[in-house]
C-alpha cells in the first residue's frame, strides 16, 4: 500500500467513524466497523484504485459491517430495530451518501476519547486508534507492549465509554472546556513518545510525532481562538524541527549543543514562531505556550553560545510555578546551570532531590542521574560523572540513548563500577 493511500485512510478514518456513531450510535461496534473497512480499502485500492469519493465508498462497507457485527451480536433481539435501521440506511441512496465535506467530527471524536471514565493510558490507545487510525500492533509497537495487550486495553477502554453511557454527540461549552485538558495532554504524550521512543532501537517514532502534530492542527481548526491549542501545535513544530539533527549517520544521538543546526527545518521555525507570537500576547499564558516560547528561543539561536539561557532560565521558573511537575522542575536545574553555571545547577539540583525527590520520581529517575553526570562532567569531577553516565544508562530502555551515555562515560576513561541504583 502506498504512502498516499496509509495517509488518506487515516484521514478519512475519523469522518467514517464518526458518521457510523452519529447515525447508530455503539461506538465500540462503529469502531470495529470501521477497521473492517480500512482493511478492506487496503486491500482493493490498491488492485482498483482510489476511488472517486472515498469517504463515501468507506462508508457503505463500513454500514455493510455494521449490520454484520449487529446481527451477530448476543443481543440480538434488542438490537433487532437497529439491524433494521442499518439495513434501511443500505437500500435508500439518500441515507447512505456521504456526509457534507464541512461535517468534522474530529474534535467530538477527540472528547469522546478522553472521556473522564478512562485512565491516561486508555485515553491514548483510543485515540490513537479511533482519531489517528493506527492499528492495534502500530500502537503496541509504539510502547513496547504485546499487540493482544494492547487490544484488550483497547477492548476494555470501549467496553468502559459503554457503560459510563458516553454518547457521540458534539460538544458543549462545558463538556469542551471540561475534558480540553486531557486532550491536549493526550496530544502532548503521543508526540512525546514519538520524539523520544520509550523502548526500541530508534531513538524517535517519526509516525507517532507526525500523527500528534496532524491531529493537534486538526484541533486547532476546530478551536482557532484556543491559546492554549495553538501553543501546544507551535510546541511540536519547534521541536519537531530538530529531528534532522538529532541522530548522525550512524544513527548516534546528538546532543541540543553539538548539533548542526543547518539541519533544523526553517519552515517548521518559521511557523512553530508564529504561532507562538500570534497569542503570546494574550492576557493568560498556559504551559504549552511557556514551554512553545522556550523552545523559540532555542530556534531563534544560531549557534550554543549564542543562546539566551538567562531567559529560558526565567521561563522555565514561570513554567514551575504553573505546573510544578518533576520533568519541569529537572529542565529549570538544567537552564539554571547553563546561565549561571554548573555549581549552581548541582546546587539546584540537591536541593530540588532534598524536597521533591527527582531522583525517584518515574518521570525523572533516569534522567536526574544523566543530567547530573553532565554537571559533575563540567566540573572536572570524571570519576562520579562516568558512574552516573552507567546509571542512565541501566535506566532507559532506549537503545540508541543507552549507546550515547555509555559512550558519554567511556570517553571519561573511568572504570569503576557503577553504584547500586536506589
Amino acid at each position: 500500500m502506498s504512502a498516499d493511500v496509509e495517509h488518506l485512510l487515516r484521514v478519512e478514518a475519523p469522518q467514517v467513524l464518526g458518521a457510523l456513531t452519529r447515525r447508530f450510535g455503539h461506538f465500540d461496534v462503529a469502531e470495529d466497523a470501521v477497521q473492517e473497512a480500512l482493511l478492506a480499502a487496503s486491500r482493493a485500492w490498491p488492485v482498483d484504485g482510489v476511488p472517486e469519493n472515498p469517504r463515501s465508498w468507506l462508508i457503505r462497507i463500513g454500514y455493510r459491517r455494521m449490520v454484520d457485527l449487529l446481527r451477530s451480536d448476543q443481543a440480538r433481539r434488542r438490537r433487532e430495530q437497529e439491524a433494521g435501521i442499518a439495513e434501511l440506511a443500505m437500500r435508500e441512496p439518500a441515507r447512505h451518501a456521504p456526509p457534507s465535506q464541512e461535517t468534522d467530527d474530529s474534535l467530538t471524536l477527540l472528547l469522546l476519547c478522553c472521556h473522564p471514565a478512562l485512565s491516561t493510558a486508555s485515553q491514548v490507545a483510543l485515540t490513537l486508534r479511533a482519531v489517528g487510525g493506527l492499528t492495534t500492533a502500530e500502537i503496541a509497537h509504539a510502547y513496547g507492549t504485546a499487540e493482544n495487550t494492547m487490544g484488550t486495553r483497547i477492548s476494555r477502554a470501549k467496553q468502559r465509554l459503554a457503560r459510563a453511557g458516553a454518547r457521540f454527540t458534539p460538544p458543549t461549552d462545558a463538556d469542551r472546556d471540561s475534558r480540553m485538558v486531557a486532550v491536549t495532554q493526550v496530544l502532548y504524550l503521543i508526540f512525546n513518545e514519538g520524539y523520544t521512543a520509550s523502548t526500541g532501537g530508534e531513538l524517535a517514532r517519526v509516525d507517532l510525532t507526525r500523527e500528534a502534530i496532524r491531529l493537534t492542527r486538526m484541533l486547532r481548526d476546530s478551536l482557532p481562538d484556543d491559546a492554549e491549542v495553538t501553543g501546544l501545535l507551535a510546541l511540536m513544530l519547534l521541536t519537531e524541527s530538530r529531528r534532522p539533527a538529532r541522530t548522525s549517520r550512524d544513527d548516534e544521538l546528538v546532543p541540543l549543543d553539538e548539533q548542526d543546526r543547518t539541519q533544523w527545518d526553517p519552515g517548521l521555525i518559521r511557523e512553530g514562531t508564529e504561532l507562538i507570537d500570534s497569542v503570546w500576547s494574550r492576557r493568560e499564558v498556559g504551559p504549552y505556550q511557556l514551554q512553545a516560547a522556550i523552545a523559540a528561543v532555542h530556534a531563534a539561536a544560531v549557534s550554543p553560545e549564542q543562546t539566551d539561557w538567562p531567559q529560558i532560565a526565567v521561563l522555565y521558573l514561570w513554567l514551575e510555578r504553573l505546573t510544578p511537575t518533576a520533568p519541569v522542575r529537572l529542565s529549570r536545574v538544567v537552564a539554571v546551570a547553563q546561565a549561571y553555571g554548573p555549581p549552581r545547577g548541582l546546587a539546584l539540583l540537591d536541593d530540588l532531590n532534598r524536597n521533591h525527590r527527582l531522583d525517584q520520581e518515574p518521570l525523572t529517575r533516569q534522567r536526574e542521574r544523566a543530567v547530573r553526570a553532565h554537571l559533575l562532567q563540567m566540573t572536572g569531577d570524571t570519576a562520579g560523572a562516568a558512574t552516573l553516565y552507567r546509571e542512565a544508562a541501566a535506566l532507559t530502555d532506549n537503545q540508541v540513548e543507552r549507546r550515547y551515555l555509555l559512550d558519554r562515560a567511556g570517553r571519561l576513561g573511568v572504570t569503576h563500577a557503577p553504584r547500586a541504583i536506589g
